[in-house]
């Protein structure tokens, strides 16, 4: 994960009464209270899109998108949410007070077992080193077992730690959990209390230089931990077009935030209550994905990187951890239809 100082979060909280999730803490700074969404009875783009994020670096393309006028100039009209945190988000989306939502894929996996009609339209992002494992005294998969593991008892880090302990055919079960927050876990580490700590940058690198250790496993180049935009089946439709113009304005704020446009950079700081260079730093531990992004990479099914594999492995570990009641097909999670419109 990536700076705290406006709390931030990898991939989700604990849905309230609702869900629980993939990721940690997002908490942004002022709280919007969501209305009641417009119907999407009459496609049209003179009605309202109710589109819901939190204070996440990911979420960038909205924040710029919303600021910089795109959606306006598209034709949309878009009323931004701005929550407290990614539980508040996910559960106004739940009860119908949002159209569109930025979620992460583990977020997704448990509206899908709430709501089968939800479905994921656009991969926003993958962690890019910023969230890992790091160890002591263990040079391979094989040498965990039987290790002390800290890890906060939530579904990102549970896909974490699973795709590490997979490699040696291993489950949780073959190591001893220590259920702490990444900050604990990073400390613990540090001090040497645990042989191994699922967290996120800054804790990450902080506890290796404090208690010499090593990363076992790195998000880096990989679609271990993802967001996603997330909408129902009634939106896609009824209002096809228009959420095709949304992705459109979205792709064009995700361009100028990864090209490092300085007005854009400016926005997402001061959405998020942070300096530009904080921005900068924490996009260092993502890959924003744009529109083109999505079709090459995270939907196409012959690309190693695609989102497919991120779903299946975050189903499978939600399944066997008693997240969900009961398996969901990872092919049911997703419409490709709105990106791959020409």
């Amino acid at each position: 994960m990536l700076k705290i100082s406006a709390p931030i979060r990898w991939f989700g909280l604990t849905f309230t009464a609702l869900t629980l999730t993939i990721a940690c803490t997002r908490q942004p700074n002022p709280t919007t209270t969501a209305p009641t969404p417009t119907s999407s009875a009459s496609p049209s783009a003179s009605q309202v899109l109710i589109s819901a994020t939190n204070n996440w670096i990911g979420h960038a393309g909205h924040y710029v998108g919303v600021k910089k006028g795109l959606f306006t100039a598209a034709g949309l009209k878009i009323e931004d949410l701005f929550f407290q945190s990614s539980t508040e988000m996910g559960t106004a989306f739940m009860a119908g007070k949002a159209d569109i939502a930025w979620v992460t894929t583990g977020d997704a996996v448990q509206m899908v077992e709430k709501d089968p009609s939800v479905k994921i339209i656009y991969v926003i992002d993958y962690s890019n080193g910023a969230d890992g494992i790091i160890g002591r005294n263990i040079k391979s998969p094989q040498d965990i077992k039987g290790k002390t593991v800290a890890r906060e008892n939530i579904l990102f880090e549970k896909v974490l730690l699973q795709a590490y302990l997979d490699k040696a055919g291993l489950k949780e079960s073959d190591v001893k959990i220590k259920d702490m927050v990444a900050a604990d876990a990073a400390t613990a580490f540090a001090t040497k209390q645990v042989d191994a700590a699922v967290t996120y940058e800054p804790y990450m690198g902080k506890a290796l230089k404090q208690g010499a250790g090593q990363v076992l496993l790195s998000t880096k180049d990989t679609n271990l931990i993802a967001d996603a935009i997330v909408v129902r089946t009634k939106l896609i439709e009824t209002r096809k077009a228009d959420l095709q113009t949304y992705l459109q304005a979205v792709d064009k704020a995700v361009k100028l935030v990864n090209t490092g446009d300085a007005e854009a950079l400016k926005i997402t700081a001061d959405k998020m209550g942070v300096s530009v260079d904080e921005v900068k730093e924490q996009l260092t531990g993502v890959k924003l994905l744009d529109l083109e992004a999505n079709k090459t990479i995270a939907f196409n099914k012959s690309n190693p990187s695609n989102v497919m594999g991120n779903l299946e492995l975050t189903t499978k570990v939600a399944s066997e951890s008693k997240v969900v009641a009961k398996p969901i097909d990872p092919k049911s999670l997703y419409d490709v239809s709105i990106v791959e419109a020409p």
